[in-house]
């Protein structure tokens, strides 16, 4: 299972959220800062996301994404307001190794189909979801709008097209440091043959090792994104890459 350290940004300047509330931001510093110190301690990919984007749909961070991705010597993976093919195509030009589909997965399936099979193994369904009672309701729009089916429902739908994986995101877990959703990220290893990676609620090092312990079948978790621990210091980027190396 591999470590994704994630940058969130807003105005140029890398934030986290609780639970996707805009109104709840802690501030970190500079992107560029903190992505080279990211991967000098070791970190194998980053995961940016662009807030703005996400919520307004206008790619304003775009010339700090490629910045970035330009900077370090690792794989970069970004969303956040991806709604047209030609943002697709504009990201995957900037060097971004996976570009992640959230909001058009939900309002518009046959659109994100057609992401994949232009851009086949870049385009990363980012199902962002919140649980009602036993399903899984995906959210999109920066996480203010819900979409209409499940995400059994769009996993389905997705199967058999050239997508590069699914970003499992858990909304009520996101920011909190409280722990993953184990049962749902299990869950998905069950429904869906495209490589999952987990993010929300790690907060420690023993959350990473539930994680890639997990297995369904032959599956397990491809990655997990670790924002708001790693940038507090609850473990060092050293420390999450051992750790999802278990029980390896």
């Amino acid at each position: 299972m591999e470590l994704i350290p994630a940058l969130d940004l807003i105005d140029g300047t890398v934030v986290r959220l609780r639970q996707g509330k805009y109104d709840e931001v802690t501030t970190y510093g500079e992107p560029e800062v903190l992505a080279r110190s990211l991967v000098d301690a070791g970190a194998p990919r980053l995961h940016l996301v662009d807030l703005d984007a996400a919520k307004s749909g206008s790619p304003v961070n775009h010339g700090l994404i490629e910045a970035i991705t330009k900077m370090v010597e690792v794989p970069v993976q970004c969303g956040g307001g991806v709604r047209t093919l030609a943002d697709v195509t504009r990201l995957a030009d900037l060097g971004l190794d996976r570009i992640i589909v959230g909001t058009v997965a939900l309002e518009d399936p046959d659109l994100a189909r057609s992401m994949a099979e232009a851009h086949p193994g870049r385009v990363l369904l980012g199902l962002d979801f919140r649980l009602d009672g036993e399903r899984l309701v995906p959210a999109g729009r920066g996480w203010v709008t819900e979409g209409t089916a499940t995400v059994d429902e769009l996993l389905a739908s997705f199967a058999g097209h050239r997508f590069a994986g699914v970003l499992a995101t858990a909304i009520a877990r996101d920011g909190t440091l409280e722990g993953p959703d184990v049962v749902s990220m299990s869950r998905l290893l069950k429904i869906t043959e495209l490589p999952v990676v987990a993010s929300g609620g790690v907060g420690e090092l023993q959350h990473l090792r539930m994680l890639a312990s997990l297995r369904e079948g032959a599956s397990t978790l491809d990655g997990v994104v670790v924002g708001k621990a790693i940038l507090e210091g609850r473990f060092t980027v050293g420390e999450g890459v051992a750790a999802c190396a278990f029980p390896g």
